[in-house]
């Protein structure tokens, strides 16, 4: 479930505003987004795994306040990652 680290260089490759950058909102909601979306998938065929489940929701609400955070910082680099990642706009 964990991402490899060829899979971590290819999103801070994309997302990252320079080399190496690890630390940036948009990097960060990248990476967050990609293990939920793996672990939403490894739910779907394990319903019971209730751990993995309180896993998925501390990951999306810290994905929620990094989100908020870069959309009060820089509204542009917002918009851009939420369209690239397919991520639902909170409109508040």
């Amino acid at each position: 479930m964990a991402l490899g680290s060829a899979e971590k260089q290819a999103i801070v490759s994309q997302f990252g505003r320079k080399e190496g950058d690890t630390g940036s909102p948009e990097v960060q909601i990248a990476l967050l987004s990609k293990r939920i979306v793996d672990l939403t998938e490894h739910l779907q065929s394990n319903k019971k795994d209730h751990s993995s489940r309180l896993g998925l929701l501390k990951l999306v609400g810290q994905r929620k306040r990094l989100m908020k955070y870069l959309k009060h910082k820089d509204f542009a680099t917002y918009s851009k990652i939420i369209k690239e990642l397919s991520i639902r706009d909170n409109k508040k």
